[in-house]
């Protein structure tokens, strides 16, 4: 996750004043998963074979459904990570853009003006960081760690209260 306080991305015709994309970490790359993949199913045949030999030829089976249920556990953990989360703000709305690993996207429109950030204090791994205006709410980035929700709500806040001592048009 990258904070830069100015983005040369223009949403319409206005220039961002404050854009951040939010993602989920993956800690095991694509190559990773295939290397990992690979060495469990070696290490489940050589088992398998094993088992076979000894006349338990059910246990080979077995360890094949246990290859297959952990590349579909990981495949379903890699279609997660593709939840994709944008804020944006420009002198005249705040913009929060949500992308589902389905292709579904859903967005909130926000007077800068009137948005209120509030984090969850003392800091945990599900403490909330939420946006709300007018009785309006939603919680962003449930995904980033709790340094992240912070480094986020600071950047957003400064941001806000930057636009607020704008003259307003």
């Amino acid at each position: 996750m990258h904070l830069p306080p100015h983005n040369s991305r223009k949403r319409g015709s206005e220039v961002p004043v404050f854009d951040v994309e939010l993602r989920p970490h993956r800690s095991l790359s694509p190559l990773g998963f295939w290397l990992l993949m690979s060495a469990v199913s070696a290490v489940c045949f050589t088992a398998g074979v094993a088992f076979v030999a000894m006349g338990a030829w059910p246990v080979f089976g077995f360890l094949g459904l246990d290859v297959a249920l952990l590349y579909f556990a990981f495949r379903l953990n890699y279609r997660s990570g593709r939840l994709v989360e944008t804020i944006c703000m420009t002198d005249r709305e705040l913009v929060v853009t949500r992308h589902f690993p389905g292709g579904r996207v859903r967005e909130w429109r926000f007077v800068p003006y009137w948005v209120r950030v509030s984090l969850e204090i003392p800091l945990s791994h599900d403490s909330k960081l939420v946006l709300s205006s007018h009785g309006r709410h939603i919680q962003l980035g449930h995904f980033p760690t709790s340094e992240e929700r912070q480094e986020v709500a600071a950047a957003l806040r400064t941001a806000l209260a930057c636009r607020r001592e704008l003259p307003q048009t």
